[in-house]
């Protein structure tokens, strides 16, 4: 993910870059044969023109939408909607907005102006009048009917792991269900898997799977030094649209966290604005694991042109989402030294900035981030994903949705040599660790960085 902008209030991201970055030379696998392209992720997903409903006056003011104030004052005539009495979990959502409103608001504001005078975030330039792209996504469908087929014995290591893609290209014998799947190349890798084309990243390592059937990760015999999980959280709009199946709360607490997690590992959910998951979180399911609360944070969702893609102070829908970010500590563990025990402090209440996704439940990587607060040459999974990335082991049953090559523009290239190298991926096998400490930031890909 290109690093726009870095300060103490937090980031600007620019998350179609990261993708790019880890796409943009790829080997085309076709039967034994191979061919050269550049990959980029389609920018009509990324094109979020308007937000969506009015903003209020002020916060339209305060960041920097001066332009839409004298229509925000006659929307404000509007006849109201008849007054409802709230329900508890209204009540508490209320409660925290107020709490972490000023921190959004004031947050987002200088963050966005930020980002404008290095010319990000002025609204999009150049527009792609294209549909969005669509696949119908059936790999959880088809992980639900592959939970009938066996497993490894436990101690079979070396039956839980395969390699992608063999030496002469062949992609026919992967079993991508029941065990880990590693492309090793260093390049992206195009290929076909059950009949689609998908890119994969270079370095990464995946798991297709439905919930109950996470043994070939524990049995892949690594430990986790950055957790990161998107739940498939129950709600109302989830259960209307029929987008994903969802999972009851309790039942995360049968992910194997601490067979997967080092001691320190830094462990980050995503969580919806209910405040039903919010506590659920921080007061049983960290605590479950072992797991101590460190820090939240939000991730806010702006247009091109720097605006909330919702009203701040929608009753309905928020321009932001809670990240809860916390350490393993296995008291089992008493190996380590103090030295590496020791924790890069993570500040509370920073904002990640960025353009979301028009595609549903598409998520910015973290992986730029995050790589402050983690050790060198550190080991990353991300729970519940629906992508892959450079480096990382992924696990979940959709995880190769946004890998399809439906969602990429793809120009052939006579060799790798012919890319730029400004388009050629540096990303390592592993998140590499920060030159500086975790106020300052180095140069990010195509913006420069600046720190308020």
């Amino acid at each position: 993910m290109a690093v726009v902008v870095q300060s103490s209030r937090g980031w600007v991201l620019d998350a179609c870059s990261f993708i790019d970055r880890g796409c943009s030379r790829c080997i085309r696998w076709s039967g034994d044969q191979k061919s050269h392209v550049k990959c980029r992720f389609k920018r009509q997903c990324f094109q979020v023109l308007k937000s969506h409903g009015s903003v209020t006056a002020s916060a339209a003011a305060e960041v920097g939408n001066t332009d839409m104030l004298q229509k925000m004052n006659k929307a404000s005539k509007k006849r109201k909607r008849k007054h409802s009495e709230l329900n508890q979990g209204e009540i508490d959502s209320q409660v925290f907005h107020k709490k972490i409103r000023s921190v959004i608001l004031e947050g987002a504001k200088a963050l966005v102006d930020s980002a404008r005078s290095l010319g990000y975030l002025k609204g999009a330039t150049d527009l792609v009048k294209e549909p969005l792209p669509f696949q119908e996504c059936s790999l959880a469908a088809l992980c639900d009917m592959a939970k009938e087929l066996p497993l490894a014995d436990d101690g079979e290591q070396e039956e839980s792991v395969q390699s992608l893609v063999a030496e002469d290209g062949c992609t026919s014998h992967v079993d991508l269900f029941s065990r880990v799947t590693e492309s090793r190349a260093d390049r992206a890798t195009m290929v076909t898997l059950m009949g689609e084309e998908y890119v994969i990243p270079p370095r990464t390592a995946f798991l297709l799977s439905d919930f109950t059937r996470t043994q070939p990760l524990v049995h892949y015999g690594r430990k986790f030094d950055l957790i990161v999980m998107d739940p498939p959280w129950e709600n109302k709009s989830v259960k209307r649209s029929r987008r994903y199946s969802s999972l009851p709360s309790s039942q995360l607490k049968r992910l194997p966290i601490p067979l997967l997690a080092s001691t320190n590992c830094l462990v980050v959910t995503w969580v919806t604005n209910r405040p039903s998951h919010l506590r659920f979180v921080r007061d049983e399911l960290y605590p479950h694991w072992g797991i101590e609360v460190v820090a939240e944070w939000f991730w806010v969702k702006v247009t091109t042109s720097g605006q909330f893609v919702f009203p701040l102070d929608s009753q309905h829908k928020k321009p932001y989402e809670v990240l809860v970010l916390g350490r393993y500590h296995s008291s089992a563990d008493t190996s380590l030294s103090s030295s590496e025990m020791s924790e890069v402090h993570l500040e509370d209440q920073r904002l990640i900035v960025s353009v979301p996704s028009a595609l549903h439940s598409q998520k910015p990587s973290l992986s730029e981030v995050l790589k402050l607060y983690v050790r060198p040459e550190a080991t990353c999974l991300e729970l519940f994903a629906r992508s892959l990335q450079p480096g990382w082991t992924s696990w979940g049953n959709e995880v190769l949705k946004f890998q399809h090559a439906s969602y990429f523009t793809l120009t052939p290239a006579d060799d790798p040599a012919d890319i730029p190298k400004e388009e050629v991926s540096t990303d390592k096998p592993t998140v590499t660790p920060a030159s500086n400490s975790p106020g300052e930031s180095s140069p990010p890909h195509h913006w420069p960085t600046t720190v308020d």
